[in-house]
């Protein structure tokens, strides 16, 4: 007698996942982790697609593909949205990519912040609202967006940064209660402090690094590869009923 075994809620087998800045760091990480758990991945980034990625899809027996887009242009995005579309559904849209730039708030160039308000927070809504309708209108997918601890804080020299971090969570509560009635889930995550270039002066702060690292209760910084489950979660049927949260991986950082 044949027994068809039961999949494992956390099986990604047969979607496929549009992931932003998906070329180094967190975003590679969690193209990784989908990847890994049965997911085709299209990378939406400015480079052409990681090696890494690209191997982890072949021996997975997956896709992996690169579709090139510049989040701080509207009509960038809506290209790279439309190129990704064509001929293929997206199950999962991980919108990961995002930008830093530190200055005093006194000096905060208004250039600046319109450029951090632009990647990190309208370039989200534009993907939601341009992978999230048809979604809608087929009653499925998943969204997860990413947050940060400055959802949550204030930070140092980042005013930018935090206010669209604040902005992302808002978006992602806001949307979950348009469309989770029609079946698609609207989550984020807010990863702590992560071992990435993005936080290289941290990283190089001897200083800094001492204060924040005693913070964190897991006594380490995370790793890309730390996100990659969270994502795989949310995006998996073992979330069906999660929406609208914010989950912080952050080692207990907002703990402490």
């Amino acid at each position: 007698m044949n027994h068809t075994a039961e999949k494992s809620p956390f099986d990604l087998s047969g979607k496929t996942a549009a992931v932003t800045g998906a070329s180094r760091g967190i975003g590679l990480g969690i193209a990784l982790g989908l990847v890994n758990a049965g997911a085709s991945v299209v990378a939406l980034q400015r480079g052409p697609l990681a090696p890494e990625l690209a191997v982890a899809a072949e021996k997975a027996g997956v896709s992996a593909a690169a579709v090139h887009v510049d989040l701080a242009s509207e009509e960038s995005v809506a290209a790279a949205t439309a190129e990704t579309l064509a001929g293929r559904q997206i199950d999962i849209l991980v919108n990961n990519a995002g930008t830093q730039i530190r200055h005093d708030a006194t000096e905060f160039p208004l250039s600046d912040f319109d450029r951090v308000m632009a990647i990190n927070t309208r370039a989200v809504f534009q993907l939601c609202q341009g992978f999230g309708t048809p979604m809608v209108e087929r009653g499925g997918g998943k969204i997860i967006n990413m947050a940060s601890l400055l959802t949550f804080q204030g930070g140092l020299r980042v005013p930018a940064y935090a206010a669209s971090k604040g902005a992302v969570a808002q978006l992602t509560k806001a949307l979950c209660n348009e469309w989770a009635p029609r079946g698609v889930n609207v989550n984020a995550v807010a990863p702590g402090y992560i071992a990435t270039d993005m936080n290289e002066a941290l990283l190089a702060d001897s200083q800094r690094h001492e204060q924040i690292s005693v913070r964190i209760p897991a006594a380490r910084w995370g790793t890309g590869g730390d996100l990659a489950g969270a994502v795989v979660f949310l995006a998996s049927p073992a979330a069906d009923y999660i929406h609208g949260v914010v989950l912080p991986v952050d080692g207990g950082w907002l703990a402490r």
